[in-house]
């Protein structure tokens, strides 16, 4: 992958969660995305980015819930509220939503 296509891969993702902040249930919520095909390998692989970089979030978040004395639950629902359209995303899609909210209940 070229720094070229990295960066359009981050376009992407940014459009993606611009259009869900307005309404994550939008059926043209990936319409007329060049390249998510070829980037991606289309709207599942891309979710499947999405899911990945929420968790990636979440696991920092817990850890340092732990040092500090919190709750794994309130440290999902501070990402939650620092991205709500990314969750709002992944909520809509239940099938990702709920794993990565599961695994963040189970700790």
């Amino acid at each position: 992958m070229t720094w070229t296509d990295l960066h359009h891969r981050t376009e992407i993702v940014h459009t993606v969660l611009a259009r869900a902040t307005i309404d994550p249930n939008d059926p043209a919520l990936f319409a007329d995305i060049a390249e998510l095909d070829t980037l991606f390998g289309g709207v599942d692989g891309l979710l499947r980015a999405l899911a990945n970089r929420w968790d990636n979030h979440l696991r920092v978040k817990l850890e340092l819930a732990e040092i500090d004395g919190r709750t794994p639950m309130e440290a999902y629902l501070e990402l939650a509220a620092e991205q709500p359209a990314l969750r709002a995303l992944l909520d809509a899609r239940t099938t990702i939503g709920q794993t990565t909210r599961d695994r963040a209940l189970v700790r």
